[in-house]
């Protein structure tokens, strides 16, 4: 198999990994509102996007200073710390609650815990993927239902033009998903393009090719420096083993594929297992096209910010979808 062909296989699994999130964020929103996990009281206030986004600058602020000051296993135990958590919370809805003390369900606990000690003792890109899709699945579910379809989508608003400030004018967003790299921390999703690759002896980093918000977001070709996978073998060029696409670009617009589900009645679909209708079905699809156009674009080799492009997919499939279930504008526009 020639490098190309790695490179698109890779291209056509991290489709899949987002794919992943977004279906495990439908198939947990109805547990989680069952197990009344909102995060707000009031999911239509607009405000709630501001606090958010105030959250992730102040979460900015800090993981830089992180790094300048050389204090980067702060970060790793936060981050390690809200694996558990989220998983956590996935697993009791996942795991028969066949052991329980009181309300809590035994093994989804030892699960969860499972996972922290598999990120502190070997965050292989296999554990890392595993741990990111839970994650994704489970802060996107969250959100989700507690963001309306106003404050998700003037969340995923703000957080494109972010992006696209922090990578091409401060280009903040850059150090911060290079100070990351080494960490080996699940806020990255790490696809191999070739079946030797280790996540935990590559040791070097990459520069990254697009950036996002929290450092979860972006996308990094070559897993040993460079910009850009070239076409032909990366025997020749020192290897280029690996792509990596920041967690909260997968998060961040299935925030508003969970919201759509939650808020909206119109175009319900009959899939088992999952809620599902035409708008959020739009915003999926929206945010994969968003998502290949972004790959094709970083594998040309120059930085690019990838919320543009996914939240801007997933707004636009979300508008279509719910046009074509016969909700008016000012409605999906949840004014």
């Amino acid at each position: 198999m020639d490098h190309r062909t790695r490179v698109l296989a890779a291209v056509g699994t991290t489709v899949l990994l987002f794919l992943a999130v977004q279906i495990g964020a439908l198939a947990l929103i109805e547990p989680f509102h069952d197990a009344d996990r909102q995060a707000v009281e009031d999911p239509e206030n607009p405000t709630n996007s501001l606090v958010y986004f105030a959250v992730i600058l102040v979460a900015t602020g800090f993981m830089l200073a992180t790094f300048r000051y050389d204090l980067e296993w702060i970060v790793r135990a936060l981050v390690v710390g809200v694996s558990v958590m989220l998983a956590w919370f996935v697993l009791t809805e996942l795991v028969p609650p066949v052991v329980t003390a009181g309300s809590i369900n035994v093994l989804a606990v030892a699960a969860a815990l499972g996972v922290g000690a598999a990120l502190v003792l070997y965050p292989e890109w296999y554990v890392i993927d595993v741990t990111g899709v839970l994650m994704g699945a489970g802060a996107a579910a969250l959100f989700g239902i507690s963001f309306g379809l106003l404050p998700a989508l003037l969340l995923l608003a703000g957080l494109a033009i972010y992006d696209a400030v922090s990578v091409y004018r401060t280009e903040h967003m850059l150090d911060l998903a290079a100070g990351v790299m080494d960490l080996k921390i699940p806020v990255v999703l790490v696809v191999p393009t070739t079946l030797s690759y280790s996540y935990l002896a590559d040791g070097e980093g990459a520069d990254p090719d697009a950036s996002g918000p929290d450092t979860s977001s972006g996308v990094e070709a070559n897993s040993n420096g460079g910009d850009s996978i070239p076409e032909d073998d990366p025997a020749a060029d020192g290897g280029r083993d690996a792509l990596f696409i920041g967690l909260g670009d997968a998060i961040i617009p299935t925030i508003l594929v969970a919201s759509a589900a939650s808020f909206l009645e119109a175009g319900a679909l009959s899939v088992p297992g999952i809620a599902l209708n035409l708008p959020a079905l739009g915003a999926i699809v929206g945010t994969l096209a968003g998502l290949v156009v972004l790959m094709g674009m970083v594998l040309k080799g120059r930085p690019h910010a990838g919320l543009p492009l996914l939240n801007g997919g997933a707004i636009g499939g979300y508008l279509l979808g719910a046009l074509a279930s016969g909700v008016p504008i000012a409605a999906a526009l949840g004014l």
